[in-house]
């Protein structure tokens, strides 16, 4: 199911002596500023050519997301797009030449495009229109045509499309009327795997057959199930799924479409989160959320044994990839003090090769903080875990604040991975605490729905008995502790604010909901599919509305008595901007000192550098000014 989210700004490289070291005590910490974390560029993308000299990327080292070609050899990265107002983000190389493809959308408005770029820098949009979202599903086994899902036709669901190679004509192949998601199509192209969601912990996989034009359910389950798909197997015999049937976590299981027989092929005690075949069919991969780092299991399939992946840094291998012809991979490695740099290794043996670094030239990594994993008891004596950063000031004897830092969703997680923001403000003295409050995903199905209709409630005193977490670290001043988050984590800030007036000093909320009856009956057009699990977990407008009005902070704004800081993009099709306006004037009427940041060309997340230096520089001085500098008072509640 698609989650609120914000996106984590990119920072800085540490090696692997330096991501050692941490002061034992209270030191002298050089303070960096908001342009010296900026002068990090944030990566993605791993599409490896067709000849496998180059890697696609997209970089935002301009201030602004381009694609560019990474040298296998070495090299600096060479540009192949100029944008100069809405980030591009690269997909792929096509299979036989030098076109590559992009999505766009407009100012984060999520209505993105695909484009192709032929050698000559020639653009040609593949899913011209107004108000349509398209995204690319991938490649066809043979190469002469790729598939592409768009919401033209009807604005609630998408159609999928193949499109030839060569020329771009397109056929439909399947018209979704009934809110199907694509999963995958096999290889031979005569079944599409779909899933279908009927709550956000119960869904069932379907097969349909393209020759017979036949739909089959291959899920028949009691209770609530989760399922995806994951792969069909390079012969087309067999689907690739992961399910919760039976578990508390996701496993990965093999499917014989013929049979219907089923046998378990990873069962870790972690979510299995991903599962593919390199193109030749030679390779498996299998990718597992393991306490919020991602573990990566390689197998040879003929000989069913591990392939060891290189030695690296600590930090999580991600958006690996394999060569077309298997000599080599591709992947970033991200980690607390690093930014995703991009490396490769050849299979026949070698080191992994680093072809980029990311990290900023102006800040000395050692002075970055390593991320822990921390966990308490929650007032009812459930484990909480979280992602936790200690400042190197901090001590016994130099108490410093605290934010408590509240992912997405509901259901995301937040991970040990890098966060310009995050080490930004710890740099500057805070401690900060990641929480993966109930709800959040990757600590099994019964953890995942403890706070379905519980919302602003349960979730909301996990993040208040953080508070006496934090405070019995012995270096967290219990007086200075604030909150902050992004989406689901600015709702929950708001609902702090609103619902626990006592207990933070302050809230930061980056784009969060304040209405959740206008923001369930606003979602997006695309989301059509997914409109009834969001109503399962949080509840349906047409019919509780009033549990809804409870627990939304714009009606009890009157409440609010801290400092109140709101940043919003002007573009967000998820949290639209009347949220974020109409909770700042109802605080405002209280007398309470907010600062409101309106981005006029960003959605929900903001890439654009100049967004993020005005406004993660104005979040410090907030917290400086109200949190780090005031005299406050605030409440016992734990």
């Amino acid at each position: 199911m698609r989650r609120f989210a914000i996106r984590p700004l990119a920072g800085a490289l540490a090696v692997a002596t330096l991501l050692a070291f941490q002061p034992a005590s209270a030191v002298e910490v050089p303070q960096y500023t908001i342009e010296d974390f900026l002068a990090t560029t944030n990566m993605s993308g791993t599409a490896i050519s067709p000849d496998g000299s180059k890697i696609l990327v997209s970089s935002d080292q301009t201030g602004i997301f381009n694609a560019y070609a990474v040298p296998v050899a070495g090299g600096k990265p060479v540009p192949l797009t100029q944008a100069t107002d809405f980030a591009i983000m690269v997909r792929t190389w096509f299979p036989n030449d030098e076109r590559f493809m992009y999505s766009q959308d407009q100012g984060g408005n999520e209505r993105t495009h695909l484009f192709v770029q032929d050698p000559a820098a020639k653009v040609t949009d593949l899913t011209p229109g107004e108000d349509l979202k398209a995204e690319l599903l991938g490649w066809a086994d043979d190469d002469a045509s790729f598939f592409v899902q768009t919401n033209e036709r009807d604005k609630k669901f998408f159609d999928f499309y193949e499109y030839a190679t060569d020329g771009y004509a397109r056929t439909m192949i399947y018209e979704n009327g009934a809110g199907y998601q694509f999963g995958d199509i096999s290889r031979d192209k005569r079944w599409i795997a779909f899933v279908k969601s009927n709550n956000n912990a119960d869904n069932n996989i379907y097969l349909y057959d393209r020759q017979t034009k036949d739909m089959k359910h291959l899920t028949a389950h009691e209770g609530d199930v989760l399922h995806d798909v994951e792969t069909f197997s390079p012969d087309g015999k067999s689907l690739y799924l992961t399910t919760d049937e039976g578990a508390e976590f996701r496993h990965l299981v093999k499917l014989d479409l013929a049979s219907g027989a089923r046998t378990v092929v990873e069962r870790p005690d972690w979510d299995v989160s991903g599962a593919w075949f390199s193109k030749s069919g030679k390779y498996m991969v299998v990718t597992v959320n393991r306490d919020a780092r991602t573990e990566i299991k390689m197998t040879d399939v003929a000989s069913g044994k591990r392939v060891a992946l290189p030695k690296l840094p600590d930090g999580d291998i991600t958006a690996l990839r394999i060569a077309r012809d298997d000599s080599r991979i591709a992947f970033y490695l991200n980690g607390s003090r690093q930014p995703s740099n991009l490396f490769v290794c050849d299979f026949k043996g070698g080191a992994a090769k680093q072809l980029t670094e990311n990290s900023s030239p102006r800040i000395d990594p050692k002075w970055l903080v390593d991320a822990e994993v921390a966990r308490f008891r929650s007032y009812d004596g459930v484990e909480i875990p979280g992602i936790l950063y200690k400042p190197h000031q901090a001590s016994a004897n130099t108490k410093t604040p605290a934010l408590v830092w509240v992912h997405g969703g509901p259901g995301g997680q937040t991970r040990i991975n890098y966060s310009g923001l995050i080490q930004y403000l710890v740099n500057h003295g805070y401690a900060v605490y990641g929480i993966n409050n109930r709800g959040s995903s990757g600590y099994g199905k019964t953890f995942f729905k403890m706070d379905d209709k519980k919302h602003g409630e349960a979730d909301l005193d996990d993040c208040v008995a953080s508070k006496k977490f934090l405070s019995g670290l012995g270096y967290v001043d219990p007086q200075r502790i604030g909150i902050i988050g992004g989406s689901y984590g600015g709702y929950m800030t708001l609902a702090a604010l609103a619902f626990r007036p006592q207990e933070f000093v302050l809230g930061v909320d980056i784009f969060g909901v304040a209405n959740w009856v206008r923001t369930l009956e606003s979602i997006p057009s695309w989301w059509e599919s997914e409109r009834k699990s969001l109503y399962t977990e949080l509840g349906d407008p047409n019919v509780e509305g009033e549990r809804l009005r409870r627990i939304s902070p714009l009606f009890h704004a009157k409440n609010i008595q801290r400092p109140l800081m709101v940043l919003q993009g002007a573009n967000d099709p998820r949290v639209l901007k009347v949220e974020s306006d109409e909770i700042v004037a109802a605080a405002k009427a209280n007398g309470v000192e907010v600062n409101y940041m309106v981005f006029d060309d960003e959605g929900h997340g903001f890439r654009n550098k100049k967004n993020q230096l005005a406004g993660y520089k104005a979040i410090l001085d907030f917290c400086d000014k109200h949190l780090k500098n005031a005299a406050v008072t605030v409440g016992t509640r734990n």
